[in-house]
């Protein structure tokens, strides 16, 4: 539990925590990467890692409130059941794929790029009226 803490919450705490003295020219953007499960409590035995990135909600909003007026924006992104990334290739079954894929009201899985998309729109001036905002990459399967 403190190791999953530690590298979804802790670690945007610190990073964070150095990156902003260098952000104070009046535009900045942070984005922190969070997850479905931190939304819909994720699957069984998931309990400290969709903990930690339902935490990340909260930090994403507080902080947003703090550096507003420096010209920072800070988001998150909640990406639903992405293919092709070494976590679910290590411990997804293909049958679990195969049930969560059907579960996707777009019928088909994410893929890396349609995060990147995202990330890259926030990164964005056309997103610099956004802040302290989550960005569901889902598929349709929660909505916030």
């Amino acid at each position: 539990m403190n190791k999953v803490m530690a590298v979804n919450l802790d670690s945007a705490f610190l990073v964070t925590h150095y990156c902003l003295p260098f952000m104070n020219a009046g535009w900045g953007r942070i984005i922190n990467v969070a997850s479905l499960a931190g939304l819909n409590g994720g699957h069984p035995g998931a309990v400290a890692y969709a903990a930690s990135k339902a935490a990340l909600f909260g930090f994403t909003r507080g902080l947003s409130k703090e550096v507003a007026s420096k010209g920072i924006t800070v988001n998150a992104v909640a990406p639903g059941f992405i293919e092709a990334t070494p976590f679910h290739d290590t411990f997804t079954t293909a049958e679990s794929k195969a049930t969560t894929v059907a579960s996707i009201p777009v019928e088909r899985p994410g893929v890396p790029a349609d995060v990147a998309s995202a990330v890259g729109w926030l990164a964005s001036p056309a997103a610099s009226f956004t802040t302290g905002t989550t960005v569901n990459v889902n598929g349709g399967q929660f909505f916030a």
